[in-house]
């Protein structure tokens, strides 16, 4: 078991990768109760109480397994736009994902259309090659998703295995 770990920020030309804060509570709520964020990920909007928990469950990540997801923000206005990063969700999942890092981005619609996402990508990779040189890193993605297949693509996962998971047509990129 990891170490309880500092998280670092990462920078970006236009993004700041960093801890998420309480104060990323109500942007958080706003994102992940967006049906449009939410379309590919488990397919409704996410309550109040249940975005507590994931802010719970991003800090928990890095004390417990050294890596985690950061809170992205834009440098130019300081705003948070989303959460990009790494997991170990003990999924019950075929194939299993047990010792890969399981990599996740989620990003405010007013930020869609940007690079954003490819660019958050591109430093948390840079990250993990760096940190975790060892482990495979995966990604699970709705076949309907494409905007998030592109940007998986785009920084090297390819199409690795197609599953269900929680009923749901799944496909697993490796890289």
């Amino acid at each position: 078991m990891a170490q309880p770990t500092t998280v670092p920020v990462l920078e970006t030309a236009r993004l700041r990768l960093r801890a998420h804060r309480a104060d990323d509570y109500a942007g958080c709520v706003a994102i992940w109760s967006d049906p449009e964020v939410t379309r590919y990920i488990g397919g409704r909007a996410f309550t109040a109480e249940e975005v507590w928990r994931r802010l719970l469950q991003y800090a928990g990540l890095w004390a417990l397994v050294g890596y985690g997801f950061w809170a992205v923000e834009e440098k130019a206005s300081g705003r948070y736009i989303g959460d990009i990063g790494f997991a170990d969700l003990k999924r019950d999942l075929q194939p299993s994902l047990d010792g890969m890092l399981e990599f996740g981005w989620v990003l405010s619609p007013a930020a869609h259309g940007k690079g954003y996402a490819s660019e958050a990508v591109a430093a948390a990779m840079a990250w993990a090659a760096e940190q975790h040189p060892a482990l495979a890193s995966v990604c699970i993605i709705s076949p309907d998703n494409l905007p998030s297949i592109r940007v998986a693509e785009k920084a090297g996962f390819e199409r690795w295995q197609d599953t269900t998971y929680h009923g749901s047509p799944t496909r697993v990129y490796r890289r």
